[in-house]
């Protein structure tokens, strides 16, 4: 989940041919079958190739066939080829984006391949299952990979700055102060980034205060609430305080690759990022990670990709079969000793801290699940989180109160989730 999909997304169509489609009955064909794989590219790609592999070998019959597409192109490809019946037979899916698709019709349900395969859900962190769980008594998929969130930080920044390193007891003025002292607009360095972000941003920081995005029925937004309103001025007071680059300049240059290219000391984001950073010799030695700030209470945001088939397959069998593979132990370990990815399947993520040693602080993302709440994805949740950027824009310009912004998103919110 390296970047975050904020366009509103679409109701996907009913084909009824697709919605006849029966789920995957307990025996594959040893007929030999072609099926594919849908991902979104980045640094995950060569894993799942060896994933692909790995599952050919135990299942010669079946072919897997591996396709990438850059970030947008996935989504917009897959809504338009799920609507019109020929979608990929198994592809990532996104908690947020999960919903139409479900609603559709359009995903394989592989409850019954699960119990047959003796799958233990105990296996997968039990948040990220439920935020895959639509009400209807299916499973569309299992957890490849989860996340949380820490700051990434550049040590070499620091050091120029004379600033401590983070701490586990930094609170959120000890990462303001920071955030300033590390600023030096001359050299062109900023303490923080702090973009419109949701899964790297506000949500953590609005859970730190006590707050909630999304109240608990899941029928309204809770944005203007006092607590959620600290929790966004979190971000805006770093805005104000000249300690991050602007809004245009973050769109001119991401944050992760001015953090890369040593701009920025401290950047807020999920475990996703660590072989990125890890591939990169030339920053590798300076980078470090620690514990998100305290606010009044610990917290951070998690999520996961869900592998996930189509309904309209020629194969149900054995693409649930791999779909099982796919999120399964042998799966997990080999995306652990990439590097690629935090995986889901309990007792491999040590296998994947190993696989980057010189980063020797990724337990911090382990020991955030003990204080990580889910991804708020109530509702057609792609489509109001993709009305951040409107809504919040004036207040991280300082064009409009927090409380004011904050007011007219919730309301915004409480429109999508109204119309179910």
């Amino acid at each position: 989940m390296h970047k975050k999909w904020l366009t509103a997304a679409a109701a996907v169509a009913t084909v009824g041919l697709l919605a006849a489609c029966s789920t995957p009955s307990e025996a594959p064909s040893d007929e030999p079958v072609t099926i594919t794989y849908q991902v979104w590219a980045g640094t995950q790609t060569p894993a799942m190739q060896e994933i692909v592999d790995a599952f050919e070998e135990e299942n010669p019959n079946i072919t897997v066939e591996l396709q990438e597409l850059p970030w947008p192109q996935y989504w917009s490809t897959l809504q338009t080829s799920a609507a019109g019946g020929t979608a990929p037979d198994a592809f990532w899916m996104l908690a947020q984006q999960i919903k139409p698709y479900a609603e559709g019709k359009q995903l394989l349900d592989i409850t019954d391949a699960i119990e047959a395969e003796g799958v233990d859900l105990a296996n997968y962190p039990q948040a990220v299952l439920d935020l895959y769980d639509q009400g209807d008594g299916a499973i569309y998929g299992l957890p490849k990979d989860f996340d949380t969130n820490a700051i990434w930080y550049n040590k070499a920044l620091f050091d120029a700055a004379g600033v401590d390193y983070p701490t586990d007891s930094w609170t959120w003025e000890d990462f303001r102060t920071a955030a300033k002292e590390l600023t030096n607009a001359e050299a062109g360095v900023w303490g923080v980034a702090a973009p419109i972000d949701y899964q790297g941003g506000y949500y953590n920081s609005i859970f730190q205060a006590g707050g909630q995005v999304i109240s608990d029925d899941g029928k309204t937004a809770e944005l203007d609430t006092p607590e959620a309103i600290a929790g966004i001025k979190f971000w805006t007071d770093l805005m104000a305080d000249g300690s991050s680059p602007t809004l245009q300049q973050l769109s001119d240059t991401e944050a992760e690759t001015q953090f890369e290219q040593g701009k920025i000391a401290m950047y807020l984001s999920g475990a996703y990022w660590a072989l990125k950073l890890y591939d990169n010799a030339e920053i590798r030695p300076n980078i470090d990670v620690a514990p998100l700030p305290i606010g009044e209470q610990r917290a951070t945001v998690t999520s996961g990709i869900a592998n996930v088939g189509y309904v309209g397959t020629k194969h149900p069998d054995e693409v649930a079969k791999f779909l099982i593979f796919a999120s399964g132990e042998t799966a997990a370990n080999i995306q652990a000793k990439a590097g690629a990815v935090l995986p889901a399947f309990k007792g491999t993520e040590q296998t994947w801290m190993d696989a980057m040693p010189e980063f020797t602080n990724l337990q911090v993302f382990i020991d955030a699940i003990e204080y990580a709440v889910p991804l708020p994805v109530q509702g057609n949740a792609a489509e109001w989180q993709g009305l951040q950027t409107e809504f919040l824009t004036p207040a991280w310009n300082g064009q409009e109160s927090v409380e004011d912004a904050a007011r007219k998103y919730t309301e915004a919110i409480d429109k999508v989730l109204a119309e179910g």
